[in-house]
């Protein structure tokens, strides 16, 4: 147990200390308002006051955990002992910043409550984060600070041992599109046969004819994933996008019985959940919808969730989850870099700043995806295999949790994933690698 002495309690501060205890150390803790109990004590204590306090951890705070309002922050990034750190406090501390406060920071995504520029689909996007103005988007801070305070406790208090995490590997694979050509219907097959035509683009065409007359849909690569991931032992969580066509949501029809059967063999094997669509993330409605047409078809309930484009508004969207009674969501990520968004490998409970409370909604960031290395950041597959065995040592150096996004049409060697059908299993040798 480690015992934090504290001249005020608050809910953020609660939240974080369960958050590095619970779920990092795998240790409880005790929050003590007494200096009595504080100093008689010889458990692992650390002191998060201004006064000094012999036998401890200092940590000076800062007043962010305190307050119960949202504001802009003068922020200044710098190092120590080779750790990046901001809200710095005192050199004269045992930690010369506000762990904590940073920790907290980072975590309930406090920048993105406050005014920002969205991209045109209404999103944060990387280079407006604090990480991304200052080069740390590829750390995961949180957690090497929590390791370094873990190490400085250990030293100091001999009994304590936080339990050894080890390194794991979630891999998440959405269903923007379910097929490139197959059971579309006649309107859209017609539609788009008409503008290929118009573009010259007569091997599109080509394609689309070989798809319908008995030859393998090039989005079509289930099979391929199921092997792979036997191979490995791994079981993947899928999330399909079942909202009403238009301009960014281009799934099958949901009538559709292929569509459906897809749906359900996946989920015979694997743990499915809901991509809600582009449309849903302004109507709570739509989102129930389609929320019920997917537990309908699987006969399982819904308990995860992605957001369709990453969409992702702070705090509606996750409030809109909660209604639905949404445990764990895998949205936080960026679709403009790699990195941690949250500044953490670890997943965490969301902390809601506007009613100041920890929630029973599961946040699992994800690091990686396909379409970030390949459309945003436009890499080859040479450059994009050294980027993500950068970010899974990161993330092993740590004993975290990397998450991994991928569709299943970036396997098909197709159209603009011309090529980068092995990216996926490289990614898998250089996390399994011995």
């Amino acid at each position: 147990m480690i015992l934090i002495y504290t001249k005020q309690t608050s809910s953020r501060l609660d939240y974080i200390l369960n958050f590095i205890c619970k779920d990092i150390y795998g240790v409880d803790y005790k929050l003590t308002t007494s200096m009595e109990e504080f100093v008689s004590s010889d458990t692992a204590k650390i002191n998060y006051s201004e006064e000094s306090i012999d036998g401890s951890i200092h940590i000076s705070p800062i007043n962010l955990l305190f307050e119960t309002n949202i504001l802009q922050k003068k922020i200044k990034v710098s190092d120590w002992e080779d750790q990046i750190i901001f809200f710095q406090t005192s050199e004269n501390v045992d930690i010369p910043f506000d762990l904590f406060a940073a920790s907290f920071y980072l975590i309930s995504r406090y920048e993105e409550y406050l005014p920002f520029s969205a991209d045109k689909h209404g999103r944060f996007e990387a280079n407006q984060s604090l990480a991304g103005k200052n080069g740390f988007l590829q750390e995961p801070v949180v957690d090497q600070w929590v390791c370094k305070l873990g190490k400085m406790l250990n030293e100091k208090f001999p009994n304590f041992k936080p339990c050894e995490r080890k390194f794991k590997y979630i891999s998440t694979i959405d269903i923007d599109n379910a097929y490139a050509y197959l059971y579309k219907g006649t309107v859209r097959t017609i539609g788009a046969s008409m503008r290929d035509l118009f573009k010259l683009d007569f091997n599109e065409n080509i394609k689309r004819f070989q798809a319908l007359t008995g030859e393998k849909d090039p989005f079509d690569t289930y099979g391929y994933l199921d092997a792979l991931h036997k191979q490995y032992n791994i079981n993947p969580l899928w999330f399909f996008l079942v909202g009403n066509y238009n301009t960014y949501d281009k799934n099958l029809p949901l009538d559709n019985e292929a569509f459906q059967e897809l749906i359900k063999e996946v989920c015979a094997v694997s743990e499915i959940g809901i991509h809600p669509s582009y449309e849903s993330n302004e109507s709570f409605d739509q989102l129930k919808k389609e929320f019920d047409y997917l537990s309908g078809v699987t006969g399982k309930p819904i308990t995860k969730s992605r957001q369709h484009y990453l969409r992702l508004l702070f705090s509606e969207t996750y409030q809109n989850l909660l209604k639905l009674g949404i445990k764990e969501d895998y949205t936080l990520g960026y679709a403009s870099d790699v990195g941690f968004r949250a500044g953490t490998c670890t997943s965490f409970q969301f902390y809601d700043l506007y009613n100041e409370k920890a929630t029973d909604l599961r946040i699992h960031p994800f690091y990686v995806m396909d379409a970030t290395l390949n459309q945003y950041l436009k890499l080859n597959i040479d450059e994009a295999v050294e980027l993500i065995a950068k970010i899974i040592k990161k993330v092993k150096q740590v004993n975290g949790t990397f998450i991994s996004l991928w569709h299943n049409e970036s396997l098909s060697d197709h159209g603009h994933w011309k090529g980068w059908e092995p990216v996926y299993k490289q990614m898998l040798e250089i996390i399994f690698e011995k």
